[in-house]
């Protein structure tokens, strides 16, 4: 039996260290390289979003995400920043009619040109692929800010981050405490910059999967957040603010502040679409004020409609690991 250690005061056999073992996917080609450097910031640090069919459609998801980056307070030039990733040809030449920067990463284990339900096994396969892709960025030396294609950009959030922290990432619920590590998080909006604690990191989040299967990062996250193998790696992790980073789950209540605001606790390309043109006429309201109106006057979000905090989320296990862990040096990456 392996040893116990305690999470959340129940025992918990202690995941072996082999579960950060390397990862590393053959991402790393000279167009890749290429794209990164081109886009990247000063301090090397890349925006990056992933899209697919379904939500490159015109009139769709990524429309509206381009749209937030210009009508928003000083945020078109982060367009500069922006890579987009794709996963099919129909898409990449469509992301290439509007942006710039768009790799198309090679797929061979599922289909991700229609609509993909949340929790879906199509889903499940994107964002795990999508997590050892980021992993990558790291290894080459990269930051990265990753975004959800439906999260409006509205200010410039890179001065609302944390100085000293590996990974900052944003919630659908926040208490309050950026440090409390009982914030329940959302995958959607997260800063990771690169060193030997994150890239440690993500490798260790990413073959956690094995113990929760069909579980999506977020989940798993909850899972391992609180391991001690984190605390021994040093790895300073902070929640942002729905203050800040807010959400159709916990909207960011000023608009004098508010830095994003993210379609989560929605289901369904349609109803996403509908909240999120109306967030952004709310938003266009608000900037044709003068100054001193936005700063004197109240201003409210017309939305969530459709969407709200009123949605299941993401299943959690009864028990935050199996009685026998496989052991990971077998399990196929």
């Amino acid at each position: 039996m392996p040893s116990e250690t305690t999470i959340h005061g129940m025992p918990t056999p202690t995941l072996s260290r082999s579960i950060a073992m390397d990862t590393k996917q053959a991402y790393t080609d000279k167009r890749l390289e290429s794209i990164l450097r081109n886009a990247s910031m000063k301090d090397k640090t890349v925006i990056i979003t992933t899209l697919n069919d379904a939500w490159s459609e015109p009139g769709s998801i990524f429309d509206l995400f381009l749209e937030s980056f210009r009508v928003g307070n000083q945020t078109q030039q982060l367009l500069n920043h922006l890579v987009v990733i794709t996963y099919d040809p129909k898409t990449h030449e469509r992301c290439l009619t509007m942006h710039h920067y768009c790799y198309l990463v090679e797929n061979k284990e599922g289909n991700f040109t229609g609509e993909m339900f949340y929790m879906s096994p199509n889903y499940l396969q994107l964002i795990w692929g999508r997590a050892k892709f980021l992993g990558s960025v790291l290894e080459m030396g990269y930051n990265f800010l990753f975004t959800d294609t439906d999260i409006m950009w509205l200010r410039d959030p890179f001065s609302l981050f944390y100085e000293d922290a590996d990974f900052q990432i944003a919630c659908d619920f926040f208490n309050g405490n950026s440090s409390d590590i009982l914030n329940f998080p959302n995958g959607g909006f997260k800063y990771m910059r690169s060193n030997e604690r994150t890239i440690w990191f993500i490798k260790f989040w990413i073959n956690a999967r094995i113990y929760f299967p069909g579980l999506g990062e977020q989940a798993v996250f909850n899972m391992i957040k609180l391991h001690p193998l984190i605390t021994d790696k040093k790895v300073k992790i902070k929640f942002l603010s729905t203050d800040y980073f807010g959400g159709f789950c916990e909207p960011s209540k000023d608009l004098n502040q508010v830095s994003t605001m993210h379609a989560n606790c929605c289901i369904g390309i349609e109803n996403k679409i509908h909240d999120l043109k109306i967030l952004l006429e709310d938003w266009k309201k608000y900037m044709a004020l003068s100054d001193h109106d936005r700063e004197h006057l109240n201003h409210s979000w017309s939305v969530p409609q459709r969407c709200g905090p009123q949605l299941p989320v993401e299943p959690i296990p009864e028990h935050p690991l199996p009685e026998n862990p496989i052991p990971l040096q077998k399990v196929a990456q």
